[in-house]
């Protein structure tokens, strides 16, 4: 090779861009279409089988049995498992898991637990689409059980209330629907969505007894009763009562949510902007009836 051939050669190298597995071909005409052969990957019936739906690939749908009576249709009903895909769930926390949290810095006792609290501890994982409607309270650890708090739950036995109560605290149990349920698991991600904080929906029909039940503390119930009932689970399971009037915690202690509410200190309709850190209420007066804006 001559020295043009050479320098020619190697100045196309120059240029030419590095080999990769992006850039590098088959020779040309290395590769032919594949034919049609016999045996496994072709012949005579190409996989397809012999005769009759296979042959068509109209396979049968998965579980079909073979023309007889099904198994589901073989046997009578069961009416226990009536509306069971209806059923809420609750998801359960014990007492003693709470007060880890607390002690852990976790859970802020000098401020109002509720869903939204507990969610952003990042230890629980609620999913409202999978009919998990909230929290429930269980019993495990109430003889340890020694902090102040306002609790909000949605359901809590008899034992577990007296539990609370018997620190000076409070625990109300409350529904929240759906849409709802997803702004207060994660508030964030709904703030994100620049979507207006929804109006908390009633309890359905099979759930208004419950939550307006003063035994168990519900968020519909009259607070009158309420009081009545505290004093009564009180000389139930022989404890003093503390009196909240004169607790330092006292405004802590009584604050509530509005039935329609689904934070705490703001009200349904309301815009949140993260990045300027601003609320935007509603100031149209038909979007204020539509969220009962006082």
């Amino acid at each position: 090779m001559t020295s043009s051939g050479v320098d020619k050669a190697l100045s196309l190298v120059r240029n030419l861009p590095r080999i990769s597995f992006n850039n590098l071909r088959d020779s040309v005409g290395k590769r032919k279409p594949r034919e049609r052969c016999r045996g496994r990957y072709g012949g005579k019936t190409h996989g397809c089988g012999q005769k009759g739906s296979e042959q068509r690939q109209a396979y049968m749908r998965l579980g079909h049995e073979g023309g007889q009576t099904p198994f589901y249709m073989r046997f009578s009903k069961e009416p226990y498992y009536k509306g069971w895909h209806l059923q809420r769930e609750y998801l359960p926390i014990s007492l003693h898991r709470i007060q880890m949290l607390i002690d852990t810095g976790r859970l802020n006792p000098e401020e109002p637990i509720d869903v939204t609290q507990i969610c952003n501890t990042k230890l629980f994982k609620l999913d409202p689409r999978k009919k998990q409607y909230g929290f429930q309270i269980t019993d495990e650890g109430a003889d340890c059980f020694d902090a102040k708090i306002n609790l909000e739950v949605q359901y809590a036995p008899e034992h577990v209330i007296a539990a609370v109560e018997k620190n000076g605290g409070i625990i109300t149990t409350a529904f929240y629907d759906v849409m709802s349920l997803q702004a207060a698991v994660d508030p964030e991600a709904f703030f994100k969505r620049g979507v207006p904080i929804p109006k908390r929906m009633l309890p359905p029909h099979d759930a208004l007894v419950q939550y307006s039940d003063p035994k168990q503390r519900g968020y519909l119930a009259d607070p009158d009763k309420i009081a009545e009932e505290r004093f009564i689970l009180s000389q139930k399971y022989g404890y003093e009562l503390p009196e909240l009037s004169q607790d330092p915690l006292k405004d802590m202690l009584l604050r509530r949510k509005d039935p329609r509410q689904v934070f705490y200190g703001l009200m349904p309709g309301c815009f949140v902007s993260l990045r300027d850190k601003k609320v935007f209420a509603p100031k149209d007066e038909e979007l204020k009836r539509f969220y009962e804006i006082n």
